[in-house]
């Protein structure tokens, strides 16, 4: 899917519109010469038309290109309908998206007293610069949505031996895809099984992580039995835990059922992948990722560097 850029505008001073220039020259700050350029994760505005028509027929009057500050303005899609991560890109430049919409300042912005509206807040969005170059109008950009790649490794001896099937891994799969597709995010997910072997989960979880997998979910061998050993064999993988998320886990759902206080599920990052070690039930893998989940997307934000909350 591609969007065409309109124009691309500048402006030296924050809170003001921006004009329509020639070309901009997009480096690992934003955009040379402009005001919002900076160290930080909103580089570079965008606007789509599709949402300055609709706001321009609501305010009965024309709306120039750069009027909302937008440094590029495109044709295409509605780029509000993005999420961060996204990119754009083409031979010469490549932007991430990192945050859709941002707080309105009414009467401190000057565009807001002059418009008396803003559509920017709602509908606009940013993005930082990842490969540099020139962009002008008429230029295209390839729309790549971020694919969330994740890995989920289930141990079990017998499952493994074709004993009986196994449930928890697919159970994730399942709850994984229903969760992402409710936030718009699409996913692509990976199933591995094996048996309760610390050294083929050592290879099997070193695999992924070089295979860029956004997160690991491990599924049986938490406990505290003879052939429980999933956790010591992920944790010297590890570059930093995350012991929040297991604690309230435990404490939610121990006040109920002591037993699963005894599970030594641990969550943490390996480079930029997160990985979840979570007990070998349904039961236990629905409360576990009931949890998990909601906190992924923003974990992943964290790990780009990206500050959008």
């Amino acid at each position: 899917m591609n969007i065409k850029v309109l124009s691309v505008n500048t402006s030296e001073k924050k809170g003001t519109v921006k004009k329509p220039v020639e070309s901009i020259l997009l480096n690992e700050i934003g955009v040379a010469g402009d005001a919002h350029s900076g160290r930080w994760h909103r580089q570079v505005s965008l606007l789509a038309t599709e949402s300055i028509t609709k706001f321009a027929a609501e305010a009965g009057r024309t709306i120039s290109f750069g009027e909302f500050a937008e440094n590029i303005t495109t044709n295409g899609i509605l780029l509000h309908e993005c999420r961060p991560l996204d990119r754009f890109l083409n031979d010469t430049i490549e932007l991430e998206v990192t945050q859709i919409g941002k707080k309105c300042h009414g009467d401190n912005c000057s565009i807001f007293r002059e418009i008396g509206n803003c559509v920017m807040p709602k509908e606009g969005i940013f993005a930082r610069v990842i490969r540099n170059g020139n962009l002008k109008a008429g230029d295209e950009l390839s729309y790549l949505p971020k694919i969330l790649n994740i890995h989920i490794i289930t141990l079990s001896d017998r499952a493994s031996a074709g004993e009986y099937d196994d449930k928890s891994g697919p159970h994730i799969k399942l709850m994984s895809e229903s969760f992402f597709k409710n936030i718009r995010r699409q996913v692509v997910i990976t199933n591995h099984m094996i048996s309760d072997d610390p050294e083929r989960l050592t290879r099997l979880a070193k695999e992924s992580i070089s295979l860029n997998a956004d997160v690991i979910f491990t599924t049986g061998g938490t406990g505290i039995g003879y052939r429980d050993f999933t956790p010591d064999t992920i944790r010297p993988l590890l570059d930093k835990e995350i012991p929040g998320i297991m604690e309230l886990i435990r404490v939610k759902y121990g006040m109920e059922k002591p037993a699963a206080l005894l599970s030594r599920g641990i969550a943490g990052v390996s480079g930029k992948t997160l990985i979840y070690c979570m007990p070998g039930s349904v039961k236990a893998v629905t409360e576990y990722c009931n949890e998990i989940l909601p906190t992924i997307e923003h974990s992943l934000y964290m790990i780009e560097g990206i500050d959008n909350h």
